[in-house]
């Protein structure tokens, strides 16, 4: 993947994300491998569109006390699997009680590529349950901006492309972005976030304590 090559937007969010919280440490709340957010961001209600071609907000339509969110695209050719196994990992670790309370909903930053079928033969390929998400450029670039994600698109030689140039590259190019894994709660913000390392373990671990914070019960 591109982010490894360079110094830009994946990068810069990791700086931005570092200033805005750490894991618990006084144990209060309790402490989990991810970085709690405080305050969260707020999410943008921006909607996107599955991949049956209806709108979905981040917001308005995750109803589950705990929503898992994260950006990539489809021909990404090693985090975004690595991350996207480690989601499917992590969910079948879970109780079937708790499986019910919680959404992966998958945004594609590279929407030239990423139609809607593309999108949903990619999520399905992991767990048939995750919501994959396109949309226009600038709403998905509105919604990743709310969560401090930064997108950013690059020729083979390093150069950055526009996106309004982007149809004619062919496909030629690659993607920068965060790949952060983000929490949203049930307040509609993004609380927690997880690097690309963490394991399915510590996700899975990490999941029952968030919902366990809800207090709805299982």
């Amino acid at each position: 993947m591109a982010a490894a090559r360079r110094v830009a937007p994946a990068l810069l969010v990791t700086a931005l994300l570092a200033g805005c919280g750490g894991s618990a440490e006084s144990g209060s709340p309790t402490e989990v491998t991810g970085t709690r957010l405080d305050p969260p961001f707020e999410v943008a209600a921006t909607a996107l569109q599955d991949t049956s071609g209806a709108p979905y907000s981040l917001t308005e339509d995750t109803e589950k006390p705990l929503t898992l969110v994260f950006f990539g695209y489809t021909h990404c050719p090693d985090i975004c699997g690595q991350v996207m196994a480690t989601l499917a990992g992590a969910v079948t670790r879970l109780s079937d009680a708790d499986r019910e309370r919680v959404d992966v909903v998958f945004v594609t930053t590279d929407p030239v590529r990423d139609d809607a079928e593309t999108v949903d033969g990619y999520t399905d390929a992991y767990d048939e349950d995750f919501v994959g998400l396109t949309g226009s450029f600038e709403d998905i670039a509105e919604v990743a901006a709310s969560m401090k994600v930064a997108i950013g698109y690059f020729d083979p030689k390093g150069a950055e492309i526009p996106v309004e140039e982007l149809p004619d590259h062919g496909g030629g190019y690659d993607v920068d972005h965060g790949t952060q894994v983000f929490a949203i709660d049930e307040e509609d913000g993004a609380s927690v976030y997880w690097s690309q390392d963490v394991s399915q373990a510590e996700l899975a671990d990490d999941i029952h304590v968030l919902l366990d914070e809800t207090g709805d019960g299982a």
